[in-house]
């Protein structure tokens, strides 16, 4: 048995504040298990009947979000100036913890993940972990073989950080795959620039085995399915 604030499971369940699920309780129309509830702090089973009314509520103690990041969105869970991934989701998949998993920079577009689950972003985005990351670079010259060698090698950074071996593929005339196995700062870009080419554009394919849902627009977002969480 897993017990659980009933204002944090309406919170969960739908997609609201602490504050509107107090409300939503003073109404009277919240059951569990038949039970009418009107205290926030009432605790309740997890795998509980709980109810509004005749709706069934179901409570996912974790959320998993794939986005298809727009450029020009921050990767943050909020910001007065800039508008960010957060900002984007759709009110059913918004609820309070979010946070996106290996950002992206502000101007690269692709995956992303988002969640409120803490264990699971901490092993997306762990170097120990070796989670491979691809991206599609559209870069201002054509790689050669020595890019190629230098990138399986393991690139040497400006500032002297090294970094892991990493695959490097062209796809096409100004264009390359990438594909990493960590996340330093603005990595790719500084890989890039020890080679002396600067990277136009940037888009996330895959991270480990889950590759963008063809199915979710730039700037959409929706719900992990378990085989595609199982993917990662």
């Amino acid at each position: 048995m897993s017990l659980i604030r009933i204002d944090k499971y309406l919170s969960v369940a739908c997609g609201t504040s602490r504050t509107d699920a107090k409300q939503l309780l003073k109404t009277g129309a919240i059951t569990a298990d038949g039970i009418k509830i009107t205290k926030a702090d009432t605790k309740v089973d997890e795998s509980a009947c709980v109810k509004n009314g005749d709706s069934l509520l179901v409570y996912k103690r974790y959320i998993y979000i794939a986005m298809n990041k727009p450029s020009g969105v921050l990767s943050a869970c909020n910001d007065k100036r800039v508008k960010t991934v957060i900002d984007l989701l759709p009110e059913e998949l918004k609820r309070e913890g979010l946070f996106p998993v290996g950002r992206l920079d502000k101007d690269t577009t692709g995956l992303l993940i988002i969640t409120d689950d803490g264990d699971f972003g901490h092993r997306i985005i762990s170097p120990k972990s070796g989670i491979e990351k691809c991206y599609l670079a559209g870069l201002d010259g054509d790689i050669t073989d020595e890019d190629v060698a230098a990138f399986c090698k393991g690139i040497i950074l400006a500032d002297g950080e090294e970094c892991k071996p990493a695959l490097l593929e062209r796809v096409g005339e100004g264009k390359a795959r990438v594909t990493i196995s960590e996340g330093k700062y603005h990595q790719i870009k500084r890989m890039f620039g020890t080679r002396g080419l600067g990277v136009v554009t940037l888009h996330r394919l895959s991270i480990g085995g889950l590759l963008l849902p063809e199915d979710i627009p730039a700037g959409g977002a929706r719900e992990l399915k378990n085989e595609e969480l199982g993917a990662i």
